[in-house]
């Protein structure tokens, strides 16, 4: 299906045309049908002799109604303008030309309606000369009358070639339908209408809206029901989980987690304004429309602040308009979560950077860390030579800048306290600005690694008093490998609560239980005695084989079962595993 939104003054013969092509009323309101005045959004559908499906937006011509009229081309790829043989270029065209402009619509067609009222030809050669300095420059007319049908089968021809250059929507793309239209159907419950510009929606998908999720019970399109309706399309879905009354236009339902909420947006320009850009312009995307407050901060770049939080993407296209002006411009989105600017000259800065550095690799240096899903939801793709740790990215080069600070904290905080083998993880993870202490595994290198939640010199030495104390330690157990010596004892040689827990830490000893300290290797010589007596084994057996006390014996052979050494039977004597 390919979709298309209607443009032009108002009287000047856009519902007639769309009646005339579609056979359909678009419509909606009897009081439009009354008064022979487009209010609101309009919809229509067809074939087209080639069997492709085209639905139509209708919008109203009034300038009270600019909001309506831009809310129904914002979604949508295509435009097709009208203007009338007998009144030619008129102050709403000039409106909807600078909308479409603006928004940066490039592929459209120029339909001159009631050619069986005027020569159209004047008219043709004036719009396409008006044209030219915008983005629909060049683009074929059609002169048409819907009265007689005079001209119908080349603007059938013309809209056939005017399809097949749009580009093709992504299906795969994550969904974000604008809403235009909510109302409640007796028996379904909510449906809600709208332009599905990328990706595709099916019954039983979960979207987001706002802070809730919906579930999709049923989709439609063009009056029919689907499976799944993919972009691009005009789609109604019936929903569960949200009242009609809750929703109105320009909400947008969308893929879960992948879109960010945001009232705070960097933009560029896409052309200077004529005069100065309103401090509180109206914005315009998709189907919303929400206030903002406007911040130049050099050249072309401007900080809006929006009155409303809206789920927009770097590269977004916005509509800027000044109401009482009766101007808009257009805005191309740079940044979906820009910095705060606390300093003097941050602004001029911050326009600059982003003017000669844009690019998904430059706001990525200026982030250093973020999560690769957020990254994805603000718009940008991953660049080649960023670094992934888990769900995080890193900039280019950062990893290794990182890893070469390491060293220099560790030695910092063994200075500092000589009886640790070094900093906690979360010291080192503030020291480098770093979100998260997982991102440590990918900057700490040998001869430094990760420890019982420290970052430790793999062979961390003791200071020199404390290590001479261990080694008369290691010479009693060396000889005895079972005599753990007696809190007493350690105390004596040197070995307090702080020292001993650091000889632990640093490996030359093993702390069986509380007050019971035995040499690495200590499980090997214990299985060897054990091996020697008959099996089962009573705790009174081994504590005889190792020629040790009840002190040690028991704490060692609990020891030995939760390392799986042992295993301990019903009737509380062991065996060898």
């Amino acid at each position: 299906m390919d979709v298309l939104a209607t443009a032009g003054h108002v009287d000047h013969g856009k519902s007639a045309l769309v009646r005339a092509l579609t056979g359909m009323e678009p419509d909606r309101w009897a009081e439009e049908r009354r008064r022979g005045l487009t209010i609101d959004l309009g919809f229509a559908w067809t074939t087209l002799p080639s069997g492709r499906r085209l639905a139509i937006v209708d919008v109203p011509g009034h300038e009270r109604f600019v909001g309506n009229m831009l809310a129904g081309v914002g979604p949508v790829p295509a435009a097709l303008l009208v203007v009338a043989a007998d009144d030619g270029w008129s102050a709403q065209t000039a409106e909807h030309v600078a909308g479409l402009d603006a928004l940066g619509v490039r592929h459209a067609l120029l339909a001159v309606t009631k050619a069986d009222l005027a020569d159209p030809a004047p008219v043709l050669a004036d719009v396409r000369e008006r044209l030219a300095g915008t983005s629909m420059a060049g683009i074929p007319g059609v002169a048409v009358s819907a009265l007689t049908g005079a001209g119908m089968p080349e603007l059938t021809t013309a809209l056939e070639t005017l399809l097949d250059g749009l580009p093709a929507a992504d299906p795969t793309a994550p969904v974000r339908l604008w809403v235009d239209r909510a109302f409640t159907i007796r028996g379904a419950g909510t449906v809600v209408t709208g332009t599905l510009a990328g990706g595709s929606v099916a019954a039983g998908d979960r979207l987001l809206l706002g802070g809730r999720e919906v579930t999709v019970r049923g989709v439609q399109s063009l009056g029919a029901p689907v499976d799944r309706a993919t972009a691009p399309a005009r789609v109604a879905l019936n929903l569960r989980g949200v009242a009609a009354l809750d929703l109105s236009r320009g909400d947008a339902l969308l893929t879960p987690a992948a879109f960010r909420f945001t009232e705070l947006v960097d933009v560029t320009l896409a052309r200077d304004p004529e005069g100065r850009l309103p401090a509180e312009p109206v914005v315009h995307v998709g189907s919303a429309t929400v206030g903002a407050r406007s911040r130049p901060l050099g050249g072309a770049v401007v900080r809006l602040r929006l009155a409303t939080p809206l789920p927009l993407r770097v590269g977004d296209r916005l509509l800027l308009r000044d109401p009482g002006a009766r101007r808009v411009v257009g805005a191309d989105v740079l940044d979906v979560d820009p910095p705060e600017l606390r300093r003097r000259g941050a602004a001029r800065q911050r326009a600059a950077d982003l003017t000669t550095r844009p690019g998904a690799a430059a706001d990525l240096a200026r982030r250093r860390v973020v999560r690769a899903d957020e990254f994805a939801a603000m718009g940008w793709p991953v660049p080649e030579d960023a670094d992934r740790v888990g769900p995080w990215l890193l900039a280019a080069g950062l990893v290794d800048e990182l890893a070469a600070r390491v060293p220099d904290l560790v030695a910092a905080h063994r200075q500092a306290h000589p009886l640790e083998p070094g900093p906690p993880v979360d010291v080192v993870r503030r020291a480098l600005d770093l979100p998260d202490a997982e991102l440590l595994a990918a900057v700490v290198r040998p001869p430094l690694a990760l420890r019982e939640g420290r970052v430790v010199v793999a062979a961390a030495a003791l200071p020199e008093p404390v290590q001479r104390a261990v080694d008369g330690v290691l010479a009693r157990l060396a000889a005895d490998p079972f005599a753990a010596p007696e809190a007493p004892d350690l105390a004596a040689a040197g070995l307090g609560p702080r020292e001993l827990a650091a000889a632990v830490r640093s490996g030359q000893l093993l702390r069986i239980a509380d007050g019971v300290v035995l040499a690495p290797g200590v499980e090997d010589h214990a299985r060897a005695r054990l091996a020697g007596i008959p099996e089962p084994f009573t705790l009174s057996q081994a504590r005889q084989a190792w020629g040790t006390s009840r002190r040690v014996a028991v704490p060692l052979m609990e020891w030995l079962d939760t390392r799986g050494a042992t295993v301990r039977l019903p009737d509380n004597t062991r065996r060898l595993r």
